[in-house]
């Protein structure tokens, strides 16, 4: 019979092991499940991508020219990391590059005072790591919100807590941008921008 502490040492490796395919370190590629079908499950070329992404993005940033062109409030802007600000799904290796449209948009935010926060459900395991991409590819980096170890409340809870802390902190969220529904839903901000998914293929 397993001891509790054996079935802790259990979960935290089978944590780890969901987190390092979750990060890119693995396959990041989704694969079909049962009852949906392989045109559901597929995301289109790169430079499709980037071609809809950019789309999005040039509204995100014609938006906050606007936004950010006062002095004295005290603003932030809000990124979901896989697929939204890393190219997950379609670069391997320990540091994933940054999606480019999305990084200027970070960039210019930064440069008109408001602070960059990244949300994401990556869990803390590795916080230094996605940290240290992130910074790495050139992200400027104010705070970084990941799934707390061993808690299982739903995506979306968890990103909307997460918002919510930063607006205690002080901040108003003047922008959130993700590719995922779950990333964008809950309030606390001002202005969602959603990123393709393609039916799930990009989580």
């Amino acid at each position: 019979m397993s001891t509790p502490k054996a079935r802790l040492a259990a979960a935290a490796a089978a944590s780890v092991l969901l987190l390092l395919g979750t990060a890119g370190i693995a396959d990041a590629r989704p694969h079909a499940s049962p009852g949906r079908s392989a045109a559901a499950a597929a995301a289109p070329p790169y430079a499709t991508w980037i071609a809809d992404v950019s789309v999005v993005a040039a509204q995100a940033t014609d938006y906050l020219d606007q936004r950010l062109a006062g002095p004295g409030e005290r603003t932030a802007i809000v990124l979901d990391i896989d697929n939204t600000s890393l190219e997950t799904y379609y670069s391997g290796g320990l540091t994933t590059p940054a999606v480019k449209p999305v990084l200027s948009v970070a960039t210019l935010a930064k440069a008109k005072g408001a602070a960059v926060f990244f949300v994401t459900d990556r869990t803390e395991l590795i916080e230094w790591p996605t940290e240290g991409n992130l910074k790495a590819v050139g992200y400027p980096v104010d705070g970084l919100y990941l799934r707390p170890l061993f808690n299982f409340d739903p995506v979306q809870a968890n990103k909307t807590k997460a918002r919510i802390a930063i607006e205690q902190a002080g901040y108003t969220i003047v922008a959130n941008i993700g590719n995922n529904r779950t990333d964008l839903d809950g309030g606390h901000a001002e202005r969602t921008f959603k990123l393709p998914d393609y039916d799930g293929a990009l989580s």
